[in-house]
């Protein structure tokens, strides 16, 4: 069924171009940590000293290390299909051949709870957690089930992007906006979302359940408060296509089934295929984070887990994101893109503070539903039960 899924819908590192670069890979230097911080963020002595230091050991040490404690990783990551991961199983395994590395791809919605329950249990399966849900790093990280660890180049990545103290780290930045058919369009490419709910585009729009996925939630509750619920029954009325999973508006596009797709990410780079992902014109919201990634204390294999996310953060990787942005301050970024703390319209502080209220995203759920009716279809990873990955 998904086969075709392009590559804009594939939340990850891309599948090796660079990746074998990356052996030489260390800590950033702390002349290359001072530069750094003079832009965009912040300087490296906001992050007190007491917090304790980044890894300076090189990705070949590490690697040994992850050798000797018995090669093996378990990483429960967010994401709408297995293969989303297949870039991080391919440039991992073929930069650290004897790592036996696990990735479970499932809503983030199911691994943090399913965590909880295998710590309620004690029968923890990964060592490494990546999701969309970034209240949960916080709520663990309070109740001590994370690990205080400040991976290379840690100075360099983003305040924003980090607990001061080295409990998560986010390793990419992932945008959801709006994605549309070359042929379909023609002239009449849409600019903003006040596009969307012209009349010749009825029945030419998919669009993942906002009430499914709380990035998607959150981006349509940009849309109420910027054009008014009278958007979103006008939007409604255009009969799109709903579907479970991010990635599917943009699948159903690329195909050519739909003109329009909304609440996907992509990348603005991207020049192949017969569809295009965009931003809306300025003034106009989309919305963008970055996914948080840490190591569980209680985890089996934390050397394992450390490689993992200096591996993660080195600059080859964060140059060769799948989205064109990075988390790292230090990290040149190609065509022209601009840091992604610098897209105002990106509401880059917004998403970390509604996921934390709860109550309002249990709220902005039932309202859409009402618009849009229920969620229906199984979940696109599959259901994926109690410990995958064991």
């Amino acid at each position: 069924m998904f086969s075709d899924i392009s590559r804009r819908s594939v939340l990850a590192v891309g599948a090796g171009a660079t990746l074998a670069a990356a052996t030489g890979a260390t800590a950033a230097s702390a002349a290359e940590a001072a530069r750094a911080s003079k832009g965009g963020g912040g300087s490296a002595s906001a992050v007190p000293a007491a917090f304790g230091r980044e890894e300076t050991r090189s990705l070949d040490q590490l690697y040994e290390a992850a050798l000797a404690e018995g090669g093996k990783l378990v990483v429960y990551a967010g994401g709408d299909v297995e293969e989303q991961l297949a870039g991080v199983r391919a440039g991992f395994t073929s930069r650290f051949p004897g790592i036996d590395l696990t990735v479970v791809v499932d809503y983030s919605k199911f691994h943090d709870v399913r965590i909880d329950n295998q710590l309620a249990t004690g029968t923890l399966i990964p060592d490494v957690v990546q999701l969309q849900t970034l209240q949960d790093f916080t709520r663990w990280a309070r109740k001590g089930e994370l690990l205080r660890y400040k991976p290379a180049g840690f100075t360099a990545v983003h305040p924003k992007f980090k607990a001061p103290e080295g409990s998560w780290t986010a390793v990419m930045v992932v945008a959801f906006s709006f994605v549309y058919g070359l042929e379909a369009v023609g002239s009449g490419v849409p600019r903003t979302p006040l596009d969307f709910v012209d009349p010749r585009w009825k029945g030419a729009i998919a669009s993942s359940y906002p009430h499914d996925d709380d990035a998607v939630l959150y981006l349509f509750s940009l849309y109420a408060q910027k054009y008014g619920w009278g958007w979103v029954e006008k939007f409604a009325q255009q009969q799109p296509e709903f579907a479970r999973g991010s990635h599917t508006a943009d699948v159903a596009v690329g195909a050519g089934r739909k003109s329009i797709g909304v609440g996907t990410a992509g990348n603005l780079l991207a020049d192949g295929g017969a569809s295009r992902w965009a931003l809306p014109t300025r003034g106009h919201p989309f919305m963008a984070w970055a996914q948080r990634a840490a190591i569980l204390k209680q985890g089996a294999h934390p050397a394992a887990a450390k490689l993992y996310l200096n591996w993660m953060l080195s600059p080859e990787l964060q140059q060769a994101s799948y989205s064109g942005w990075s988390v790292r301050r230090d990290v040149r970024l190609k065509g022209g893109l601009r840091p992604i703390w610098e897209y105002e319209d990106a509401n880059l502080d917004g998403f970390p503070a509604f996921m934390e209220d709860r109550a309002k995203v249990e709220q902005l759920k039932q309202t859409f539903a009402l618009y849009f009716g229920e969620v229906e279809g199984a979940p696109s990873p599959g259901r994926l039960g109690l410990h995958p990955g064991r």
